[in-house]
C-alpha cells in the first residue's frame, strides 16, 4: 500500500493455468487484502448435474499482502485451502512455483494498449476493458487448445 499513490490496481483471480476468472479494479492507495473477499465471492461455482457435485476453488495461492488472520479464517470457513506466504517465515522461492502463473496472466492483460498505461478516467470503463481483455485471453487459449 502506498498512501500517496494515484491511479488504480488490477486484481485478478485465475485458475491454475492462468486463465482469468474474475477481474477487479481498486484505487491505488488501498490495501490489496481488502479486495480478496469480493473477488472470491464474485467467482461462480459450477454445478455438474450428471455427477451431482459443485466445482469450487480448492486452494488459494497468494502473496504476503494477503496474510491476515481474518482472511485465512474466512477462506477456511468456505472450505478453500489457504496457501499464503507469511512474512519472515516462508521464502518466495517455495511459493514462486505457483506465483509465476498469475504474473504471466498480469503480463497478458498488460499487453493490451487500453490497459497499460491507463487512459480511461472512469473506473467502470477501465473495468469493462479489463473484462474484455480477460475474455480475449480466454478465447485465445481456447483457440490454441482446439487447433
Amino acid at each position: 500500500m502506498d498512501r500517496g499513490k494515484p491511479g488504480s490496481k488490477m486484481h485478478i483471480l485465475s485458475d491454475a493455468n492462468g486463465l482469468p476468472l474474475v477481474v477487479g479494479v481498486s484505487a491505488g492507495n488501498t490495501h490489496d487484502s481488502e479486495r480478496l473477499k469480493p473477488m472470491v465471492e464474485g467467482h461462480q461455482t459450477r454445478h455438474d448435474p450428471h455427477r451431482g457435485r459443485h466445482f469450487k476453488p480448492q486452494r488459494l495461492h497468494a502473496e504476503k499482502a494477503y496474510n491476515r488472520a481474518d482472511l485465512r479464517k474466512w477462506l477456511r470457513g468456505k472450505r478453500i485451502g489457504v496457501r499464503i506466504a507469511r512474512k519472515g517465515t516462508e521464502s518466495s522461492e517455495r511459493l514462486g512455483r505457483r506465483r509465476w502463473v498469475i504474473e504471466r496472466t498480469m503480463s497478458w492483460l498488460s499487453g493490451y494498449p487500453s490497459l497499460s498505461p491507463r487512459y480511461e478516467r472512469d473506473p467502470r470503463n477501465y473495468l469493462a476493458f479489463l473484462g474484455l481483455a480477460a475474455a480475449l485471453c480466454c478465447s485465445k487459449r481456447l483457440v490454441r487448445l482446439t487447433t
